[in-house]
Order: C-alpha cells, then structure tokens, then sequence
C-alpha cells in the first residue's frame, strides 16, 4: 500500500479525525495565546471554502473545505451578512494563519500537503504542530520551514510578526489536575 494509500485510509474523513489531551491542549493554548493579542481574532476548526484550488494536485482527496485548528486573522475577521444570514457554514475568506495540530490519527505527510494547499488558497503563513514531541514547524512558505523545540525560547512567524514563548505553547496542567478514566 502507497503513503498516499495509507494516508488516505488512516484519513478519509477529517470529520471523523479524533483529537487527543496533548491535541486538544495544544489547541487550545495556541488560541488561547494568540486571542490575546489584540492584533488577532483566532477561530478553532472554522470550514474553508477550498473549492477554488483543484486539490488532487496536492494528492488530497476531492473535497471543497478545509478545517484547520485554529485560524488566525489580522485583519476583519469574516462576518456573516446580517441581513442575509445569521451564521456562515464555510468561509471563503481564508485566514492569515493556519494552524494544524497533528492527531493520533494523522500522518505528517498529510498535513504537509495540507499546508500546501493553504498557501495555494492564499494563506500567508502556516504552522504545524507536534504535541507529542513538543515541536512548531513554521512554514512562511510552502516548501519552507524553521523547526523550534522545547531548547527554543519562543516560536517565531516573521510572516505574522508573532513571538510565543514556547514554554506556554506546551504547558502541561499539574498532573493532580488530570483524571485519567
């Protein structure tokens, strides 16, 4: 069975992708951190309208959206028309920044392919987290990266003009805090 095979078995539906504690904690410190700065509105697995790139190019699966974990804008956010609509299902107008954060039941290679497709929507930066490893791969391009770990003070995006000290990205709450059942 091929990579692309196996990805896709393992992947066939990002609807059905299951998170983790270390998936869904990284997820929600990455928010967390960049909601306070006052530059950003973050959203948490907002639907992206894809439909405008052919992605069987970037050997994905046909499909017409994307769900990142976390979307980042700097500038308006997206809105719904409010004498039109009360809500919008999947935005057309794609973030800033995307971030992924790598699941239990994902590969890296997909998302790699995923970051490439951002950009190709008009995405200007990316980032793809590994909880497990305590890892941020930036991606100011998409066959570019810089790669900062728990040796680094903080994660940097020239692109976003972010800082994060790292530490806080992957803060572990007290062990006494965390039930295991």
């Amino acid at each position: 069975m091929s990579q692309r095979e196996l990805d896709e078995e393992l992947l066939d539906d990002e609807e059905s992708d299951v998170g983790s504690i270390n998936h869904s904690m990284a997820q929600t410190k990455l928010t967390s951190l960049l909601d306070n700065d006052e530059r950003f509105v973050t959203f948490v697995e907002l639907s992206l309208d894809a439909s405008a790139i052919d992605l069987s190019k970037f050997n994905l699966k046909a499909k017409d959206e994307f769900v990142p974990d976390v979307c980042v804008y700097a500038g308006s956010p997206p809105q719904p028309n409010q004498e039109i609509e009360a809500d919008i299902l999947r935005v057309s107008q794609m973030p800033d920044l995307a971030i992924e954060v790598l699941s239990p039941s994902q590969s890296v290679n997909f998302l790699v392919r995923k970051i490439k497709a951002y950009f190709a929507l008009g995405v200007k930066s990316c980032w793809l987290v590994e909880p497990t490893v305590d890892v941020v791969h930036v991606y100011p391009q998409p066959n570019q990266h810089k790669t900062y770990d728990m040796s680094d003070i903080e994660v940097i995006d020239e692109v976003m003009d972010i800082h994060l000290p790292i530490q806080k990205v992957f803060k572990r709450p007290p062990k006494n805090l965390i039930s295991v059942g």
